[in-house]
Formats: C-alpha cells, sequence, structure tokens
C-alpha cells in the first residue's frame, strides 16, 4: 500500500490510489469466473447432419407453392392453380381418398406409400402464409410435409 504524506505548501493532490479499485474487479473478476458455469447450461442433443439429396418426385406427391401477395394477403398453388383454405381442404381430402382407393384399401397401404407435400415458400413470404397450407395438410391426412429449398452453387447437403 502506498501512502503520501502533503506538506502545507504543496498545492492539490493529483495522484488518484487505484489499489482499492484493482482489488474490488480482482473480486469481482473471480465471482463471475466462478458464477457463470453455473448460469450456463444446455441440454445435450444431436443435431442433424445435412448434406442435398435429389427429391423424388412421385406422380401421387402434391405440390404446394406459397407466397405473399402485394396486399399482404396469401397465396397457395395447388400446382399452378390457385386455392383458397377451403379448397385447398377439399382437394387434399379427395387426393388422399383417391390414393387409398388405388391402393385397395388402408390396409394394402404403408406410411411409405402415402403420397407427400412438398411446398415452395417464397424467401420473403411470412410464416404464417406458410404454416396455415401445413396445418390443413395435415388435417386431410397427409403425414409427410416437406421444404423445397435451393441450396447455394456448390453446396453437396445429404441427410446422414
Amino acid at each position: 500500500m502506498g501512502a503520501s504524506v502533503q506538506s502545507e505548501d504543496s498545492g492539490a493532490m493529483s495522484e488518484i490510489n487505484v489499489v482499492p479499485l484493482t482489488d474490488v474487479m480482482l473480486v469481482l473478476l473471480i465471482i463471475f469466473l466462478i458464477a457463470v458455469p453455473v448460469v450456463i447450461q444446455s441440454v445435450p442433443m444431436e443435431l442433424p447432419s445435412v448434406r442435398l439429396l435429389p427429391t423424388t418426385t412421385k406422380p401421387e406427391n402434391v405440390s404446394l407453392s406459397i407466397r405473399a401477395a402485394d396486399n399482404g394477403a396469401c397465396e397457395v398453388y395447388w400446382n399452378l392453380t390457385p386455392v383458397n383454405s377451403s379448397e385447398l381442404l377439399t382437394r387434399a381430402v379427395s387426393h388422399i381418398e383417391d390414393e387409398i382407393e388405388a391402393a385397395g384399401g388402408v390396409e394394402n397401404m404403408t406410411e411409405d406409400d402415402l403420397p407427400e407435400v412438398h411446398i415452395r415458400g417464397d424467401v420473403g413470404t411470412p410464416w404464417r402464409c406458410i404454416g396455415g397450407p401445413i396445418f390443413i395438410m395435415q388435417q386431410a391426412g397427409f403425414t409427410r410435409v416437406g421444404f423445397i429449398s435451393e441450396p447455394a452453387p456448390g453446396q453437396g447437403i445429404e441427410r446422414l
């Protein structure tokens, strides 16, 4: 510890004693080093590794294109035909029923035989426009709903 004695004829003391400040900062550093690992906790999980796999297009699969209109409304297209929510549900239910009938009944179908929904969503489309059709297709009986994307050139992605 340093001390400074001031005589009466000298001016004001212009030195600041930083030793107490340093002591406080070191104590705070030790407290934070001990407290941070306790506060930061994570759930252990393994995230999927992804590489591009070409989509197998089967004739029974449904292709939906979704985008937001200039006025903020959602536009949904079944292949190239624009549909609203009720038409989408009606078409989806009839499509599933036709596939089940073509297979000879539900007992002859496996989950792999069911048609899939492939959704192409515009980059600027809000989630509410995409979430609604997903819910409608799942209500109709489609169990597999996937998104079609365009990876950056030269990037290969494949689910491992």
